[in-house]
């Protein structure tokens, strides 16, 4: 379950990933998977992430948090 601010965080946090961090991250996406994910290039290599509520594309730069895309911002934005 996602922390909620004013409650105490139980849950630890994942610091393997770029994408599941608390701040939303721009990333390139480099591939398109079923299920409504994708891969996408970090800058520290590549991570699979959730597209499920964007439309984006090869190529897109999509704004992600907690490995969630939640906006695209374009082609090669970041």
């Amino acid at each position: 379950m996602p922390h909620v601010s004013g409650e105490p965080a139980d849950e630890e946090v994942c610091d393997s990933c770029v994408t599941c961090g608390d701040v939303a991250v721009a990333v390139r996406v480099v591939g398109l998977l079923p299920d409504g994910l994708a891969r996408a290039d970090t800058g520290a290599g590549t991570e699979e992430i959730s597209v499920a509520l964007v439309e984006a594309q090869v190529g897109d730069t999509v704004l992600v948090h907690a490995g969630e895309a939640i906006a695209v911002l374009g082609k090669d934005a970041r």
